[in-house]
C-alpha cells in the first residue's frame, strides 16, 4: 500500500521509519525525540561546567557539576560508556553511591510509586590518580514515559578553589564540600571550578593555576575556552592560596594575580557578588586583602574579603591538618552561608 494511503497512526509511523532510513543511508546522526532524556533534550539540566562538542554524550567538567532532570513513571536507568564513580538522588532523597559502574546502570531495583518523579546524578571528579569516565548519554524510562524539566533555581553560585573546595577527603567529596552544602542550604544551584593541588598562579613546574583555568571548560591543558553565556553565577567565591608558597609564588606575584582573577570574574558576572576568602591555613592573607582593596578602590563595590579565623579547628576539624572532615566542611558551611545569603 502506498504510503498516501496509510489511514493517521499507521502513515505517521511509515513516516518515521522513512525518516530513521533516510538517516542511516546518508550517515546523519538521528535528532534526538524531545523528552527522551538524551543528552540533548531540554528537558535535561546541565548545572557547572560541561563539554558539550559532542551530541551524542556530554562530559562533566571540574567537580561539583551535576545534572537533573524530571521523569514519569516507576523506573530510570542511567546510561553510562565506561566506568565511572557517582551519586544518585531521586525525589530529593539521599544520594546514592554507584561505585565503578558502567553501561546501563539501574537506579531503581525498587520500582517508585507510579507519577512524576525527579533525578540528579553527579559525578566523581576526573582529576589526580582517578581516570573515570564522567559521561552522560542519557537515562532510560518505562514504555510510555516521558522527562519533563525538573525544578531548578535562577540563581547560581560559583565557589573557585583547590581540593578543600573540591571536598577531598570528606566523605562524599564534592557532595560532602563546603560548597555544595552552601548551595544546597540556600536552595541556589551551585558548581565547585576547583582542582586538588591547584594553585591561584600558573606555574612553572605544573601548578594548574585557577586565575587562567577559571575562563576553561576543563582543568587540563588545552581544554577550551569556557562559554559564559551559558550560565550567570549570582555570586563567586574564592579560596585559593593553600598550595601557592609550596610551588615558589611569592606575594607580590599573588596579589597582582588575585587582582587578575577578580577583574575576569567581574567581567564575566558583572552583577555577582565576589567573596575572596582567608585560606584556612593563614597563607596570603595580606595580598588577598589587598587584592580586595584594590578592586574596592577601582570602584568595584560588590567584592568582599571573607575573615574565616576560628571557623574550623584542625586537630578536630580535619583529616590531616589541612582538608577538612564532613563536621569541619559543615562548620566552614554554617558561617559561609549566611555572609552569602546576605548579598544575594
Amino acid at each position: 500500500m502506498p504510503i498516501a494511503a496509510l489511514p493517521g497512526r499507521a502513515l505517521l509511523a511509515a513516516a518515521m521509519v522513512a525518516i530513521v532510513a533516510v538517516g542511516a543511508l546518508t550517515g546523519l546522526p538521528a535528532t534526538a525525540a524531545v523528552g527522551d532524556g538524551s543528552p540533548t533534550d531540554p528537558n535535561v539540566k546541565f548545572v557547572g561546567r560541561w563539554d558539550t562538542s559532542s551530541t551524542a554524550r556530554y562530559v562533566s567538567k571540574w567537580a561539583g557539576g551535576y545534572v537533573k532532570v524530571g521523569f514519569t513513571g516507576r523506573t530510570v536507568k542511567l546510561k553510562q560508556r565506561n566506568a565511572i564513580d557517582f551519586f544518585a538522588s531521586i525525589d530529593g532523597g539521599p544520594d546514592v553511591a554507584y561505585k565503578n559502574v558502567s553501561g546501563t546502570v539501574n537506579l531503581t531495583p525498587t520500582s517508585l510509586a507510579a507519577g512524576n518523579h525527579t533525578l540528579r546524578v553527579s559525578y566523581r571528579p576526573v582529576a589526580g590518580s582517578y581516570h573515570g569516565d564522567a559521561v552522560y548519554q542519557g537515562v532510560v524510562l518505562d514504555a510510555g514515559a516521558q522527562t519533563f524539566a525538573p525544578p531548578v533555581s535562577a540563581r547560581t553560585i560559583e565557589f573557585i578553589g583547590d581540593s578543600i573546595t573540591v571536598g577531598q577527603l570528606s566523605s562524599k567529596q564534592a557532595l560532602t564540600a563546603y560548597g555544595w552544602l552552601v548551595g544546597e542550604r540556600l536552595k541556589v544551584e551551585h558548581t565547585q571550578i576547583a582542582q586538588g593541588g591547584a594553585c591561584l598562579v600558573a606555574t612553572a613546574d605544573g601548578c594548574v593555576g585557577l586565575s587562567v583555568q577559571f575562563l576553561k571548560t576543563g582543568a587540563e591543558p588545552g581544554s577550551p575556552d569556557w562559554n559564559f553565556a551559558r550560565y550567570r553565577a549570582d555570586a563567586v567565591v574564592i579560596n585559593l592560596g593553600t598550595n601557592d608558597s609550596g610551588h615558589g609564588v611569592h606575594t607580590p606575584e599573588f596579589q597582582a594575580t588575585y587582582v587578575t582573577l577578580l577583574e575576569r570574574v567581574r567581567q564575566k558576572y558583572p552583577n555577582a557578588a565576589i567573596f575572596a576568602m582567608q585560606t584556612f591555613r593563614k597563607r596570603f592573607v595580606t595580598q588577598t586583602q589587598n587584592a580586595v582593596t584594590a578592586r574596592t578602590t577601582a570602584g568595584d563595590r560588590n567584592v568582599f574579603f571573607v575573615n574565616t579565623e576560628g571557623w574550623i579547628t584542625e586537630s578536630t576539624d580535619t583529616v590531616d591538618n589541612v582538608h577538612p572532615n564532613d563536621q569541619g566542611q559543615r562548620k566552614i558551611a554554617d558561617r559561609l552561608a549566611p555572609i552569602i545569603a546576605a548579598r544575594l
